[in-house]
């Protein structure tokens, strides 16, 4: 069994070979737009899973998983071929959900941005309710050091 770190040795290392074997190798148009983002391999170095991203509209994404599909043994002999390891991990391209999670993110922040701005608004002519400090203040006595010469619990007589 192999250890974690040289599983996220592999997955680098896959990364940077399956991106190259793409550019130079493959020569296939519709992997133009395609980038390798991420990559995993599993605690036994049996399986890796490559994630890319495609800039561009649908057809180009249909069109790129079509044509890395077709790429998946040219990329996986690469990998046996510069990895050196005795088994090489099969290869399986997953899409990147990241794009799509930051482009959400990005929508929720406008919408709260447009919220606070709707309350800033709104705030921007209101008045207090009840007094501008709605906090209790201690009660000043007139007294400075605050003893009573009267009391015997406050200290000593002066009788």
């Amino acid at each position: 069994m192999a250890d974690a770190p040289r599983a996220r040795r592999l997955a680098k290392r896959i990364i940077q070979i399956a991106a190259s074997t793409l550019e130079h190798e493959v020569k296939d148009p519709r992997l133009k737009l395609v980038t390798i983002t991420d990559a995993r391999v599993t605690a036994d170095l049996r399986e890796a899973t490559v994630y890319y991203t495609v800039y561009g509209d649908e057809t180009d994404h249909d069109n790129s998983a079509t044509a890395l599909a077709s790429a998946t043994g040219v990329v996986r002999t690469a990998v046996g071929r510069q990895t050196g390891v005795r088994h090489t991990p099969s290869i399986a391209f997953v899409p990147d959900a990241v794009p799509e999670g930051a482009a959400r993110m990005e929508e929720l922040l406008a919408g709260v941005r447009a919220a606070d701005e709707e309350v800033a608004s709104l705030a921007s002519g209101a008045s207090y309710a009840g007094e501008a400090d709605p906090y209790r203040k201690p009660h000043e006595d007139d007294d400075e050091d605050g003893l009573d010469e009267d009391d015997p619990d406050d200290g000593p007589s002066r009788a």
